[in-house]
């Protein structure tokens, strides 16, 4: 089945491979978004989760306001408000660049403080007899977090940052507030020209193939760390 057939069968007045194309070029933005913000908000949840568990009251005060504020607000209204914030605030005027930028830091911010709370309660969660047996053995306190602490964290916090990760997979679509074609937005357009639902069926079974991708990675990992025993 050529091209042209498979359009006519789906009732799409253009032409599948394009409009494949539209929707493909749409997913690279939302595979952009979702890798930039895991590149950025896991190490800076790890920096915001120690800060939490800081023995400085005013440090761990002050990151428990933020990650309040950035679980108990919606992430579309941290997104405008970042983009829009520099004019209205500021009185900055930015380039068309900028929100792709602003994008990237309501992402990051907002995934930093979800993933700061799952990274405290493994580590917290750890008994305190571990630590101590590991000072008794001769570890450092470094090699106490990396060798034995880090592994058995990473194994308890997994499922719950799996979970995370998926969601990050579909809120990548709240880009659309600030115009950036991602593949949300690409559906939305097609499915207006077209006068179909077909554009978001498609859109939806792309979703979900990358969140079965994802499942899969991480029930390997799972298994990798298996050895670790609670």
């Amino acid at each position: 089945m050529d091209m042209a057939a498979i359009s006519s069968f789906l009732g799409l007045k253009m032409n599948f491979d394009v409009f494949m194309g539209l929707l493909f070029d749409g997913f690279g933005f939302t595979v952009g978004i979702f890798l930039i913000t895991l590149l950025g908000s896991l190490p800076l949840g790890v920096i915001v989760a120690l800060a939490r568990m800081s023995k400085i009251k005013p440090l761990s005060f002050v990151t428990g306001i933020y990650i309040s504020f950035m679980r108990g607000t919606p992430l579309m209204l941290q997104l405008m408000f970042i983009m829009f914030a520099p004019y209205y605030v500021f009185g900055m005027t930015l380039d068309a660049n900028w929100k792709y930028m602003a994008c990237a830091i309501g992402f990051i911010l907002n995934y930093a403080a979800y993933f700061a709370e799952i990274y405290r309660s493994g580590i917290q969660s750890i008994p305190k007899g571990q630590y101590e047996a590991a000072t008794v053995l001769g570890y450092t306190s470094r090699q106490t977090f990396m060798k034995i602490i880090l592994p058995q964290v990473i194994k308890r916090i997994l499922p719950a940052m799996g979970n995370e990760i998926i969601m990050l997979v579909k809120d990548t679509s709240l880009a659309y507030v600030l115009t950036i074609a991602e593949m949300f937005s690409a559906a939305k357009a097609l499915a207006a020209k077209e006068v179909s639902m077909i554009p978001y069926l498609i859109a939806a079974a792309i979703y979900w193939v990358a969140c079965l991708i994802i499942e899969f990675i991480l029930n390997k990992v799972e298994k990798k760390l298996s050895y670790y025993h609670d």
